[in-house]
């Protein structure tokens, strides 16, 4: 027995330094990986900030970030209006792919999402603010909770002043300014968790500057009537734009406050273009496939990482799923067809080319979503103990898996191949092409389709290809094992 007493040491040593080693290799990967937070305004366009050039907004936060951290010069918003641009931001495909067409669908729990893979990961994640992209009722597998969000209070849609809103499932009627609500959430958020052992993921998608603009900013003189002296019919857009602005300060405040600014990726977009044509950064605004539509302001800060610096080569929204998985080490078993890339070699100043990016819009009508008046019924129906009165709006049509005719490719697609753009419009049986050198022409007004024939072929057979692609998935068949 006296023999055997070594041996069985040495092997109970031997296993615990193993677990040990691996529990120190568990902490330090934690522990180099970095926090996550994606800010994403509601309209806000490319030239409505101080850093574009913007000449009246006041924007001071904002801009300190451009001058800290990496400026995307020609960043796009997956699609021209709001829940396509989220779907694509969540799952890094085009937003048609995961049944989201147009503002006010639900993207399909089939879809594996940025909050579930980061979260497989290690991550505590939170939303809050906008969602638009499903359901905010409890158990709904379309909510924030059901896409992967540990913590959320969040709002089908826009909203302004007092909004009604849902915490985890429970339905609130909160009062102020719904910028400064979310952004309160966030930061209780990460004041929360930011000691703990599990990397931070936070998803902030504010209201504003949407219409109907009644949100004011914080702790200035007159502020109702600011920039109502400014050249602009919509000064109430401008406002909320300070206010959002405001609420970005906050958030950088609070990550030098819990000591965290250094290793905390913090990222700022837009969902789409915005409302103002002569500022939009590009031809049209919102709505629209044209560069205004799509354009929009883009920040990265992660000072352990990234020195201050400008990025010309585009991208889009699409790229942030695969950029912060791999950031994160996450793993994702059954990963259906990407439309984005990871932009880390692009970060670094390795790639200045990318792989061409899809844009599709015009297919399917929108779908009205009233935020407060539907949250509003859901709360005062479960107070007086009545069923619930939007049950359709738990799923809507994430089961439904649609097919496609002859007039499956209507709208308007284009494909940018930079430094040209293909567009594609199709109007019942009539389809026209234009194509754009954005370099020299940024405004699309040149139409060079009649004299660059071989490459609006080459060009048409890869937009209408990846057309066929994004249908197919539509149809379900990335679901298929």
């Amino acid at each position: 027995m006296n023999a055997r007493i070594p041996t069985l040491s040495i092997t109970f040593v031997a296993a615990l330094c193993l677990q040990l080693v691996c529990c120190l290799s568990l902490q330090a990967q934690s522990a180099e990986r970095p926090h996550i937070v994606l800010v994403m305004a509601d309209d806000h366009g490319y030239g409505d900030t101080g850093f574009t050039g913007h000449p009246f907004v006041q924007t001071p936060h904002l801009d300190a970030m451009s001058k800290a951290g990496v400026v995307f010069n020609r960043f796009y918003a997956s699609a021209p209006v709001c829940s396509p641009t989220r779907a694509s931001v969540m799952t890094g495909r085009h937003p048609f792919r995961t049944n989201v067409p147009n503002h006010g669908h639900y993207m399909r729990p089939d879809e594996t999402t940025l909050a579930e893979a980061l979260g497989d990961a290690g991550y505590v994640t939170g939303h809050f603010g906008k969602w638009h992209i499903g359901s905010v009722q409890p158990d709904s597998p379309t909510s924030p909770g059901g896409a992967g969000f540990d913590e959320w209070l969040s709002g089908l849609n826009f909203f302004d002043n007092d909004p009604y809103l849902s915490r985890n499932g429970n339905y609130e009627h909160l009062q102020g300014p719904g910028s400064v609500i979310s952004m309160d959430a966030t930061i209780e958020f990460l004041t929360k968790h930011h000691g703990g052992d599990r990397p931070m993921f936070s998803v902030t998608w504010f209201p504003s500057p949407h219409d109907p603009q009644q949100e004011l900013p914080q702790g200035i003189p007159n502020a109702a009537t600011l920039y109502n002296d400014q050249p602009t019919k919509k000064p109430g857009y401008f406002r909320e734009i300070t206010l959002l602005d405001q609420q970005v300060g906050r958030l950088r405040k609070t990550l030098r406050d819990l000591g965290i600014a250094d290793n905390t990726l913090l990222f700022y977009c837009s969902d789409n273009g915005g409302l103002i044509v002569e500022s939009s950064g590009g031809r049209n605004k919102k709505g629209s496939i044209y560069e205004g539509g799509l354009r929009v302001p883009a920040i990265l800060e992660w000072p352990a990482r990234y020195r201050p610096q400008s990025i010309e080569t585009p991208a889009f929204a699409a790229d942030l799923y695969p950029t912060l998985v791999a950031i994160a080490g996450a793993s994702v078993a059954h990963q259906p067809k990407l439309d984005g890339i990871d932009l880390a070699d692009v970060l670094s100043g390795k790639q200045t080319v990318r792989p061409p990016m899809g844009f599709w819009h015009g297919h399917t009508q929108g779908q009205s979503t009233y935020s407060d008046r539907i949250i509003r019924a859901l709360l005062e129906a479960k107070q007086a103990g009545r069923p619930n009165p939007h049950p359709e709006r738990i799923l809507k049509n994430v089961e439904e898996f649609p097919t496609f005719g002859e007039d499956g490719m209507r709208g308007h697609a284009a494909w940018n191949a930079w430094p040209w753009k293909l567009h594609r419009i199709q109007n019942g049986d009539q389809v026209k092409y234009e194509l754009y050198n954005l370099v020299e022409d940024p405004m699309e007004q040149t139409d060079l389709s009649e004299s660059e024939q071989t490459r609006v072929a080459e060009m048409k057979a890869e937009l209408e290809a990846w057309q066929r692609s994004v249908l197919d998935s539509w149809s379900g068949k990335d679901y298929v094992n």
